[in-house]
This record gives C-alpha cells, structure tokens and sequence, in this order.
C-alpha cells in the first residue's frame, strides 16, 4: 500500500539524510496558488541544506513517500480529503485523494525507516473537554525526531506540554529556554531541555534509542519575528467567544481560530506560518544530516 519514491528509497538505502514532509500544506494549508508553492519552497530548502525530501500524501488509495513535481502540483489543485489515523484505512481502501497530519505521517514515515520529520505547529490539548489531538500519541508511538514551531496557539498549550511530559515525549527548546509558540516566537512555559545544535539532537536521539526509549522526540524552534503575543492572545479570546456563541466545536473549532487570527493580523499569521515552516524544513535538514554522520561515527566502534 505505500509506494516510495525512487529518490527517498535510494536516499534510504545509501544511508543519506531523508525528511519527511506532511501534505496537508498543499491540500488544506493554503489558498491556491500559494499552497504548491509552499509545497515547492518546503521541499527547495531540504535539498539546499543537503537532504532528500520526502512529502507523504495519499493519492488514489496509494499512499505515496516522496511526490515527483507533477504530483505536487496535482495534489494542489484536487479537493481532497485530510488524512488521520482514524480515516487512513478507508481513505485508503475508497481510493481518495488526502493530504496527511502530524499523525499519519509520522505512521508512515517510520514506517519506510524515516528518522526526521518537519511540520509547523502540533496539535494538542483543546480547550474543549476531552478534545485532544492524535497527534499526542503518534508523537510517543513513533520515534521519529519532529521539527516544529511548538504547538498551535489555539490550543490549551500548558496541558498539552503536561501531556508530553507524560507520554514520555522529550521536548527539546531549539536555542531557546521557552516553548515555541507557533505564531508567536515563544511562550512562557519553559522546556526540560535546550540544544544548541544539530549535533547535539542526533546525540540525545541515539541515547533515546540506547536507553530502549521508544518515543520519538519534539524539536522546538521558535519563529523569527512572530507576531505580539499580546495581539494573538486578544483575537483569540474573541474567536473562542464566537465560537461558543455559533456552537461550533471539535474539528471545527481549529481553522475557525486560525482564520480570526489570520483576518486580525491582516494575513500577517499566513506569512510567519510560510516562514517557520521552511525554517522548520531546513532545521529538520541538518538534523538528518547530524543524524547520518552520528551514525556513520558509531559504527565501526559498535562492531568492534
């Protein structure tokens, strides 16, 4: 049922650095055409910083690791559906067409021997009660290392750091005591450990392993010139207000908020979000590359 790309098998098997890519950037994160641009751009900076990217989507029931051009820019352009793990079997079984999560793409990339993964932010605690997203268990499931912006603001972000924390996911600040804060550059709530560089990752990910540690491991970077957490925190206690006056909950919630956000900031959340996405891309990069060579180090010692 997965079908991979013949740049991301051959990056595979000779050892070479491989990031994962979701795509619901291209199928839900953006209007057209700035999606399959983004899509491009994400993909542009991983072969810049040395890596082979490999976006995961679903494309008539086949699940696809690493897109050719034309696929991106046909998944851009198709209605599709958002692939979760609760769904992906019969997304898969009916034949559609979706981009995929935080969850099914960490499934899928570990699935192929993935080891690094960029996204934007994570989903989380919502603030509705007993609404949390799959993203938290794939996050302990796969032990895969996550690149991201910290989760969304939309989120209740001190408990979904709570719920990390026991899940036994390993939190690492990029350059920064804070918590990423998605669209602002960080949050109050300080992170277990910080690292200060691509190296240093690779090395807590091989202790993880040696330890028997199965979980994978969350990189959060804060965005460069987010926007005034003062601003956000203001349009979304007024967005949580209207929603709860519309009765909309579960699903719906999320984009609901994302959109107040974006028409409050006069689409100034749309450009931070394009910009930590391809700093995440580029992190996520070097991570891989750091993991390659931390492994390449180890192993004429561990035959030994």
């Amino acid at each position: 049922m997965i079908e991979v790309s013949e740049s991301v098998a051959n990056a595979l098997a000779n050892g070479e650095a491989v990031v994962a890519l979701e795509s619901t950037v291209l199928t839900h994160g953006l209007p057209r055409p700035e999606n399959l641009a983004l899509g491009r751009a994400l993909e542009g900076v991983v072969r810049e910083r040395g890596a082979t990217p490999a976006t995961i989507a679903i494309i008539a029931g086949r699940i696809h690791v690493g897109l050719s051009d034309d696929q991106l820019e046909d998944l851009a352009h198709r209605d599709a559906d958002k692939a979760s793990l609760w769904n992906l079997a019969a997304l898969v079984a009916q034949r559609s067409n979706a981009g995929t999560t935080v969850a099914t793409t960490l499934h899928i990339a570990a699935a192929v021997g993935i080891e690094v993964f960029a996204t934007g932010g994570i989903g989380g605690v919502h603030h509705d009660p007993f609404d949390e997203s799959a993203d938290l268990p794939a996050l302990a499931r796969y032990p895969l290392i996550t690149v991201c912006a910290g989760p969304k603001n939309v989120l209740n972000v001190e408990a979904t750091l709570e719920r990390l924390e026991t899940l036994g996911v390993p939190v690492l600040g990029w350059r920064s005591d804070h918590l990423a804060g998605f669209h602002v550059a960080k949050t109050k709530l300080r992170t277990p450990t910080r690292v200060e560089s691509a190296t240093e990752v690779a090395s807590i990910a091989a202790a993880q392993r040696q330890l028997g540690l199965k979980s994978g491991i969350l990189v959060s970077q804060p965005v460069d010139d987010g926007l005034d957490p003062t601003d956000v925190e203001r349009w979304l206690a007024e967005a949580h207000s209207d929603a709860q006056r519309a009765g909309v909950r579960g699903r719906a919630v999320t984009p609901m908020l994302l959109a107040a956000i974006a028409k409050h900031s006069d689409g100034a959340s749309v450009r931070v979000n394009g910009r930590l996405l391809q700093a995440n891309a580029a992190l996520a990069a070097d991570i891989a590359r750091a993991m390659c060579q931390h492994g390449r180090e180890r192993s004429p010692r561990e035959h030994r």
